[in-house]
């Protein structure tokens, strides 16, 4: 099935103002889909051998090709980058070439020669929007414009929201029964840590203890958990450089995505947390890496998935607020207040959002929502855009008190 992807539009809003665009992202994301819908010409480094020897032996010669020309895996031949950018410097033009990468290569490669050249965008899975089981009638730019969504009965029972965590947002799986999706998920998660991260950096590492590492993250998901205490759950723990390298490995996978503190000006001295939240790229990850089954993320595990649930959110909120440019943070300081998410515009504007499986929790997150902006100073608090409570099953209404109640079933760009 083919899916809009909002990626499509944003990727050609970079193309048209700069040279080249890389578009990053875990496997089976959609990179190339996406790349190959918008490029006049394209090669295929992972699929094509003689283009790839041509290009070991000199990068410039896969280079030729009426733009925007896509460079599909560049991250497998070392120099197309130093290439790319000097043909951009050469020709002097926009929109030449687009690049897609399920890894990252050494850091040296990339960090120097890009920056006003060449644009990066970070993919992800599907959000529910793009898979079409939302409206977008609660929409993330007019929000930030301080307009209230219009009312919505579009919403998901729990036990819905349940088979979406599972399945996950792959766009070759999402079409899959759960059962199949399981299966197909703890497949992507085994060969990435016994085949892709040995591949991408050649260090040898033990794949058990990668994978233990890992379910120490799926464990902890969508809490500021430390790395100490993601790598001690019943095993010895591992040693600060290994936890260090592990989360790098997988960082360069695009497996782990964490969500980063808020810090804006208080009206007083209290301290704010620094920690990251802990995401897995899509929360199917974390569900397959310890082997949980629909039954027991309704029963026994129902407080797992309320966080699995606030992980999902947060992904898609990093989805559809990428047309804004906007970044997803979170709020916590050292008196216990949380709020989930934090939608920050380049601007300035900011939604803040708390995010409840159940209708039942939405008076407190309403509240929370009002006790931060209260603790922030003048200016901070005047571009609070809207305060929004995102739950499963429920109807988006706005409260007395100002507060949008929304459903994850409801939310667009």
């Amino acid at each position: 099935m083919d899916y809009q992807r909002i990626a499509g539009a944003d990727v050609a809003a970079r193309l048209a103002t700069h040279g080249a665009v890389l578009i990053e992202g875990a496997k089976a994301v959609g990179k190339t889909t996406t790349g190959l819908a918008l490029c006049a010409s394209h090669v295929r480094l992972d699929r094509d051998a003689a283009a790839r020897a041509a290009a070991n032996a000199d990068p410039r010669l896969v280079l030729d090709g009426p733009p925007p020309r896509l460079i599909d895996e560049y991250q497998l031949v070392p120099g197309i980058w130093e290439a790319v950018r000097g043909e951009i410097d050469e020709r002097r033009a926009k929109g030449l070439f687009m690049l897609t990468g399920s890894a990252t290569p050494d850091p040296d490669t990339t960090s120097h020669g890009g920056a006003g050249r060449i644009a990066r965008y970070t993919m992800r899975t599907l959000s529910q929007f793009e898979r079409g089981r939302a409206t977008g009638s609660t929409s993330l730019a007019s929000l930030l414009d301080g307009a209230a969504p219009a009312p919505d009965a579009a919403r998901t029972s729990v036990r819905e929201t349940v088979e979406t965590l599972v399945i996950g947002g792959w766009p070759g799986h999402a079409d899959l029964d759960v059962a199949s999706a399981m299966d197909a998920n703890a497949d992507y998660l085994d060969t990435i840590v016994h085949v892709d991260l040995p591949r991408t950096d050649g260090v040898r590492r033990d794949p058990q203890s990668l994978m233990r590492f890992v379910r120490g993250y799926a464990r902890n998901v969508a809490t500021n958990a430390s790395l100490t205490r993601i790598a001690s759950h019943g095993e010895r723990s591992l040693a600060p450089n290994t936890r260090t390298d592990y989360v790098r490995a997988l960082g360069r996978l695009f497996l782990v995505e964490d969500q980063g503190a808020w810090a804006p000006r208080l009206r007083s001295r209290v301290r704010l947390s620094a920690t990251p939240k802990r995401h897995l790229t899509d929360p199917s990850l974390a569900i397959a890496a310890l082997g949980a089954t629909p039954e027991r993320l309704l029963s026994s595990e129902i407080e797992w998935t309320g966080f699995l649930f606030e992980s999902l959110v947060v992904h898609d909120l990093r989805v559809l607020a990428g047309p804004q440019r906007a970044q997803v943070r979170y709020y916590q300081d050292n008196k216990g207040l949380e709020v989930d998410a934090i939608v920050e515009h380049r601007d300035g504007r900011w939604l803040g959002v708390e995010v409840k499986l159940g209708v039942s929790h939405v008076d407190a997150a309403a509240a929370n929502l009002i006790a931060m902006r209260d603790k922030l100073d003048t200016e901070v608090r005047a571009a609070c855009s809207a305060l929004l409570v995102v739950v499963a099953d429920s109807p988006t209404y706005v409260r007395k008190d100002g507060v949008v109640v929304t459903s994850l079933a409801s939310l667009g760009p």
